[in-house]
């Protein structure tokens, strides 16, 4: 398929994002406001573009617990104001979890495509390591110190009426016929890849070096330090140190080892329609061709990000022959590999959407074609995935587009298909073209 250029499509000028920090590591305590501004300034000034002529931000931000203004953060408001965006710009936090980076670059391009906007801001932060621990039940009943009950949200990371995440997922593996040796054999080719692609210098592409400053407790800088690299990436990773690693929760196959960490971080997209673009003389990086949100039963979250491509294919009228670079979010091990099961799959590809949604909750298609799925195996992910860069997650559907794209770019041009999922079985999803 050949994509026809057009004056009025959304293409993306500017794509930052800032390196992701390890739980409790060097970003530990930089304010989640400051952390999406750092990355709203530096896709401003990647392409000088005047702050004044972003007209909406749509930012993903997914826990506000951690907010100076838990109770009513405004948290995309507060982050363009720090990063001098127009106090007249309209904004919105966004939370659908796990794909919202992803889907505001949707929901900026439905503006766009109203008329209500011209440049928009988009993408989103996290920051796990500030998230606080909470005291429940203490407003009306009068209770001893001794009784309180500290709660910390993150142990264990799910939903309250809800199996953990990595539960479901481990499950699901299985049913696909997905092993905990692949998983951890994928984890090692991420941390690989990664290490190979920070070498050549890929990531200074996407990624803004960050300055953090260590102060005293009266707010005297003591310290500061420069990170240019992704706290989560082990170099000294081995497939005999992941298999000592016992499974997270009680679930079969999802270890410490084959998921990625609750990082810290910011992404931050910049997107116009092409005629804008060329009328102010801004580089475009990539172009949108198809954006996709979809939703399935809650407990099958790994196989979100192939329903969310099927929809985006389906839309552009492609195939999976024409998609040169798959990038699926390792929000477990799982999950690419599940979903490359079905991508791999003729009946899923070709089947009906409403059809395939009913089967995927009962009956695994596991009649894939094998050498398929190994081709699209190596097209996935080729700088590596979020096990070795991370994930923050509200943060992570714009990385892998904005990675995607880069990829693209230096080698050749040509399609990209970029997927994510989110909580309870949500999936984004969009393909993208560099010229």
């Amino acid at each position: 398929m050949g994509f026809s250029k057009s004056n009025n499509d959304i293409v993306c000028v500017s794509a930052v994002r800032t390196p992701f920090g390890k739980f409790g590591g060097s970003m530990k305590d930089v304010d989640i406001y400051d952390l999406g501004a750092i990355a709203m300034r530096n896709a401003l000034a990647k392409i000088n573009l005047d702050p004044a002529l972003i007209d909406e931000v749509w930012w993903g931000n997914g826990d506000t617990s951690n907010t100076k203004d838990p109770f009513t953060p405004v948290v995309a408001r507060q982050t363009m104001l720090k990063a001098g965006i127009s106090p007249e710009t309209p904004s919105l936090a966004f939370d659908q979890a796990c794909t919202s980076a992803l889907s505001t670059v949707k929901y900026g391009a439905r503006s766009i495509k109203l008329g209500e906007a011209e440049i928009v801001m988009t993408g989103g932060s996290t920051s796990f390591s500030t998230v606080p621990f909470l005291l429940r039940d203490i407003r009306w009943e009068g209770k001893k110190h001794s009784s309180f009950m500290v709660e910390d949200p993150l142990i264990p990371l799910g939903y309250k009426d809800y199996a953990p995440v990595a539960v479901d997922s481990g499950n699901v593996a299985l049913e696909y016929g997905v092993s905990r040796q692949e998983q951890d054999e994928l984890a090692l080719s991420s941390h690989i890849k990664y290490g190979k692609a920070w070498e050549r210098g890929f990531f200074k592409h996407e990624m803004q070096p960050l300055e953090i400053s260590q102060k005293d407790k009266k707010g005297t800088i003591i310290s500061t330090k420069v990170l240019t690299i992704d706290e989560q990436f082990r170099p000294d990773i081995s497939m005999a140190k992941l298999a000592k690693l016992k499974p997270i929760f009680d679930n079969p196959t999802c270890t410490a080892g084959n998921s990625p960490g609750m990082n810290d971080g910011a992404t931050a997209q910049i997107i116009t329609t092409r005629e804008k673009a060329e009328q102010l003389g801004l580089p475009v990086l990539y172009t949108l061709v198809a954006i996709s949100a979809i939703a399935l039963q809650p407990r099958i979250m790994p196989v979100s990000p192939a329903f969310a491509i099927k929809k985006c294919l389906a839309d552009a009228k492609m195939t999976m022959d024409d998609i040169k670079v798959i990038e699926i979010n390792e929000a477990f091990a799982c999950v690419p590999l599940v979903s490359l099961k079905l991508l791999s799959n003729e009946r899923f590809l070709k089947g009906d959407y409403g059809a395939m949604v009913k089967e995927a909750t009962v009956q695994p298609l596991l009649d894939n074609d094998n050498a398929r799925y190994q081709e699209l195996k190596e097209k996935l992910n080729p700088n590596g995935g979020a096990i070795a860069v991370g994930h923050p997650n509200t943060a992570s559907g714009a990385r892998i587009m904005m990675t995607a794209a880069y990829n693209l770019q230096a080698n050749g041009g040509g399609y990209a298909a970029c997927a994510i999922c989110g909580g309870l079985t949500q999936g984004a999803g969009a393909i993208i073209w560099v010229e």
